[in-house]
């Protein structure tokens, strides 16, 4: 029986392979359009997350060199309401899907400005935590899904590294309390967290590159 269902499942991958589409004639997906992305982004976003995506306001969130899959993600979620934003909502709700995949695509273009940890006496329990997590209270590093020096993995985690700690730390918290609800891997880990390590983490997470 499970070679059959392996059998059936090969059989249908094939059946919907790029080649089978190509035969047929159909056409491959729209690539982005940096030109648009750009005109768009300038119209829209850059008066809070900067000209080029390094957002200059600790409280909202350097956007450059962010993976484009998870850019175009967060802005899908704030449109449907997924992610709560009352601010974000607004702008995405006038962007198309085309809109979401040309500005996320330019952002990942732009080079991300390296950023700081501002607290001495915290940052070394935020490198703790973000490379080896808290084992006794089962918190996961950090590092082990946005990868050691905070790059994340592309259409998976985003990157973190140099992001402002002051937009890290209201995320994780709102992870705790409920109110960001569109990730339950964050929210599992976040929920374990208290304010002094909330804060050491995004200290950290600052300076990190």
């Amino acid at each position: 029986m499970k070679l059959l269902a392996s059998l059936i499942l090969t059989g249908a991958a094939l059946a919907v392979s790029p080649a089978s589409f190509a035969a047929q004639g159909a056409p491959a997906p729209a690539k982005a359009d940096l030109a648009k992305g750009e005109a768009k982004y300038a119209a829209v976003c850059a008066a809070c997350h900067g000209a080029d995506g390094n957002s200059a306001i600790p409280a909202n969130p350097k956007l450059a060199q962010q993976h484009p899959q998870y850019l175009a993600k967060q802005l899908q979620e704030f449109k449907s309401g997924q992610r709560g934003n009352a601010v974000m909502k607004q702008f995405a709700s006038d962007l198309s899907e085309e809109d979401m995949k040309n500005i996320s695509a330019w952002l990942a273009s732009k080079q991300a400005k390296a950023g700081f940890a501002k607290d001495k006496e915290l940052v070394a329990l935020g490198e703790r935590i973000y490379r080896g997590g808290i084992a006794e209270r089962q918190i996961a590093a950090c590092a082990g899904c946005h990868s050691p020096n905070g790059a994340g993995i592309p259409a998976q985690y985003p990157r973190l590294s140099g992001q402002h700690a002051d937009y890290t730390a209201s995320q994780l918290s709102s992870f705790r309390d409920g109110t960001r609800k569109n990730s339950l891997p964050m929210s599992q880990v976040a929920a374990r967290l208290n304010d002094r390590e909330i804060k050491a983490v995004a200290d950290f997470i600052a300076g990190l590159r």
